[in-house]
C-alpha cells in the first residue's frame, strides 16, 4: 500500500491549479540550502492531502534536486555514490545519447539548465494570476529569510486559450493518458483517488469506476521507490532508505514548439480543414479537439468518444491495428506508448507518469507566426532514469530504427533539419519528406523528487 502521507503529491494528483511556476535553485551554501528546505516542508502537498480535495487545504508545492543539490545540502559522498549513473550525471552530459545535438544541444539550453548550479527545483501551483502572486511573494519571503539560496531562473506555465479543455500549442488536447497504479482509481470525469480501505477509514473520496485500458495497472515500483516493480522485486534504492523511500525521479523536457512551421506543414498537405485535422491525427495518433483515438476512429473525430475516459484508453496497436493503417506505427503516442507486447514484451516496465504544461505566448488560430518562443515544459516521473524515460527518447522517439521507419518521433525527436513521416495506406503508403522540426529542445535536467521523510531528513544534515 503507497504511503500516501509521505508521497509528494506531484505524481499522484493534479491540484485544482491553471497557472504555475518554476523556479530553479541554487545554493551557496549547504547551512542555508538546508534552512531553505525545512522552511518549505509545511507547505509541500502530500498526496493524502491533494487528493482529499480539501479546499481549505492549498499547500499545492512540489520540490526536488538535482545530484549536485543533494551533494550541496551536505549527502555524503558514499551515500550519493548508491544513486543511479543517470542520476548522479545528469541530462546535460548524457546528451548525446538522448539525440540532444546541433540546435538541441546543451550549449543552446535556456535558464541555466545545463549549469552545475542547478541544485532543485521548487515548483508553485495555484488557482489564478492573483493566487500565483501571492505564492511568489511568500517564496521570495523564504528566500530573503535565508540568504545564501537564490532563483537561477524561472518559468511560467499557464494554460492555452479556450480554456474548455486542457491542450498545448499545437491545438491536441493534453492529460488524456495517465498510467493506473495498483490501488489508484480513476472516476468517470478523470479524478483520481488511491484505495485505502474501508471509506469511513480514508478522507480520500470514493470512485466507482476505473478507466480501462491495453495496460494492466502498474506496480507502485514503477514510479516509486522502495515497492516492487513489475518483477515482482523491489530494486535497490539509495541509501539510506529514509532518503529514498517513496521518492520518483523526474526527467525535465523543456520543448519550444514551433507553431508557425507546424500550421504551413498541415496547410501544404491538407486542401480542407477536415484533410488538416487528419493529418494532425495521424501525427499524433489522436484527434486534436478531443483526443479521440485513431484506432477506434480512424475516418473521422468524435468527440463523445475522446472525452469518455471509460473507452478513449481502452485500446491495444498489436491486436486492432497492426500495421497502422489507423494509426501510423511512427505517430507520437504509438511511440511513446506502444501498446504492444510484440514490441514491448512487458510494456508497463517503459511507462512514465507526465506532469507540466505550457509556456510563452498564445497564438491565435488566425495570426501569423510571431517567432515567440512557446511550447511546453513536462517533467516525466518514474523510478529508473534509465530503463524508462532514456528509453523512451533515445530509442523510440530518436532511433530511426524503431520498427524499420528510418524516422524520428515528430514532437518527442531530437530533430535537426529536414526529416520525413510514413503513413501507411492501401495500396501504397504515404510518405512525407523534407519537413522542418516542429520542436527544439530548450532545456532539461534530472532531479529526484524526495518523500516528506526524505525532506526532513535533508533539512537535519549537519
Amino acid at each position: 500500500m503507497l504511503e500516501l502521507e509521505d508521497i509528494q503529491h506531484y505524481l499522484l494528483a493534479r491540484p485544482n491549479a491553471v497557472i504555475a511556476q518554476y523556479n530553479f535553485i541554487t545554493f551557496h551554501n549547504a547551512e542555508a540550502g538546508r534552512k531553505w528546505v525545512e522552511a518549505l516542508i509545511p507547505t509541500v502537498g502530500t498526496a493524502q492531502s491533494v487528493l482529499a480535495a480539501n479546499p481549505n487545504d492549498m499547500r499545492w508545492v512540489s520540490l526536488a534536486f538535482t545530484w549536485n543539490g543533494l551533494q550541496k545540502l551536505g549527502v555524503s559522498e558514499e551515500e550519493l555514490a548508491t544513486f543511479p549513473e543517470a542520476f548522479r550525471q545528469g541530462m546535460a552530459a548524457r546528451a548525446a545519447m538522448l539525440g540532444d545535438t546541433g540546435i538541441n544541444h546543451p550549449d543552446n539550453w535556456e535558464d541555466n539548465m545545463a549549469s552545475e548550479d542547478l541544485h532543485a527545483v521548487v515548483i508553485l501551483f495555484a488557482r489564478d494570476k492573483d493566487e500565483r502572486e501571492r505564492c511568489i511573494k511568500k517564496h521570495q519571503e523564504y528566500l530573503d529569510q535565508t540568504p545564501g539560496v537564490e532563483i537561477l531562473s524561472t518559468l511560467l506555465l499557464e494554460a492555452v486559450p479556450p480554456l474548455d479543455y486542457v491542450h498545448e500549442h499545437f491545438g491536441y488536447r493534453d492529460r488524456i493518458t495517465t498510467p493506473v497504479i495498483e490501488g489508484m482509481v480513476i472516476g468517470a470525469k478523470g479524478e483520481v483517488a488511491i484505495s485505502t480501505g474501508p471509506k469511513e477509514e480514508s478522507r480520500i473520496p470514493e470512485f466507482t469506476s476505473t478507466s480501462p485500458g491495453s495496460h494492466l495497472p502498474s506496480k507502485p515500483g514503477e514510479f516509486f521507490l522502495g515497492y516492487p516493480d513489475e518483477t515482482g522485486v523491489i530494486p535497490l534504492q539509495p541509501q539510506p532508505e529514509v532518503l529514498s523511500k517513496n521518492g520518483s525521479y523526474l526527467a525535465y523536457r523543456k520543448m519550444q514548439e514551433h507553431v508557425g512551421a507546424f500550421r504551413n506543414f498541415l496547410k501544404q498537405n491538407g486542401k480542407t480543414i477536415e484533410e488538416q485535422e487528419l493529418v494532425a491525427a495521424k501525427l499524433m495518433g489522436r484527434w486534436r479537439k478531443t483526443g479521440a483515438p485513431l484506432v477506434l476512429s480512424p475516418d473521422k473525430d468524435d468527440r463523445e468518444l475522446g472525452f469518455d475516459n471509460q473507452r478513449n484508453n481502452n485500446f491495444d496497436y498489436e491486436k486492432m491495428d497492426p500495421h497502422g493503417y489507423a494509426c501510423p506505427v511512427g505517430s507520437h503516442c504509438r511511440r511513446m506508448n506502444v501498446r504492444d507486447t510484440s514490441v514491448s514484451r512487458i510494456m508497463n516496465r517503459r511507462l512514465i507518469i507526465r506532469r507540466g504544461g505550457t509556456y510563452g505566448p498564445y497564438l491565435p488560430d488566425d495570426a501569423p507566426d510571431d517567432g515567440a518562443n512557446r511550447g511546453i515544459a513536462v517533467f516525466a516521473g518514474c523510478a529508473d532514469i534509465s530503463r524508462q524515460f532514456e528509453f523512451l527518447i533515445s530509442v523510440w522517439a530518436n532511433d530511426p530504427e524503431f520498427e524499420h521507419l528510418n524516422e524520428r518521433d515528430p514532437f518527442a525527436g531530437s530533430i535537426d533539419g529536414a526529416f520525413e513521416v510514413t503513413i501507411p495506406k492501401r495500396p501504397i503508403k504515404k510518405k512525407l519528406k523534407g519537413l522542418q522540426a516542429f520542436t527544439t529542445v530548450r532545456g532539461g535536467a534530472y532531479f529526484f523528487l524526495p518523500g516528506i521523510k526524505a525532506l526532513k531528513y535533508l533539512a537535519s544534515l549537519q
